[in-house]
């Protein structure tokens, strides 16, 4: 008999996934949980900064790695903002682009940086995620200089 956390994500839909994971990144948590993610799931990073990984296959391994990026990234993150929601032909997928602001915690600088996310959600869990992210801006945000 599947608990109520299983039976709850059974449920959720690719859009409620979003905004779960929306919530997430505002509470300063990592926003892609791992209670999300399907036990085989893949998250494309295409444009990860050199040296980051851009294929990740794996809940136990995602979850490693976004605990890891999330302690290490020094911004408290207040919105997302201009949010386009496209549902596409295929039930099971979204993509979105949003634009996530916060403030940097080392420099007190406001910043933002925009996202493209191709997500497919298959019986309430993450099995494909696919994240484009301006790594320009975000390099100059977190810089020391101004």
């Amino acid at each position: 008999m599947p608990t109520s956390a299983s039976a709850s994500a059974a449920a959720l839909s690719p859009l409620q996934v979003f905004e779960r994971f929306r919530e997430n990144v505002l509470d300063g948590a990592a926003g892609l949980t791992e209670d999300l993610c399907a036990d085989d799931v893949i998250v494309d990073l295409p444009f990860a900064p050199q040296g980051g990984p851009r294929r990740i296959v794996g809940r136990e391994k995602f979850a490693a790695f976004a605990a890891a990026g999330r302690s290490a990234l020094p911004v408290q993150f207040d919105e997302f903002r201009n949010i386009t929601v496209h549902h596409t032909a295929d039930p099971e997928v979204i993509v979105a682009e949003y634009e996530v602001a916060g403030r940097v915690t080392t420099t007190g600088r406001n910043a933002s940086a925009a996202f493209v996310l191709v997500l497919r959600v298959r019986d309430g869990r993450v099995v494909h995620w696919r994240e484009y992210q301006d790594v320009t801006g975000m390099a100059q945000a977190l810089s020391d200089r101004r």
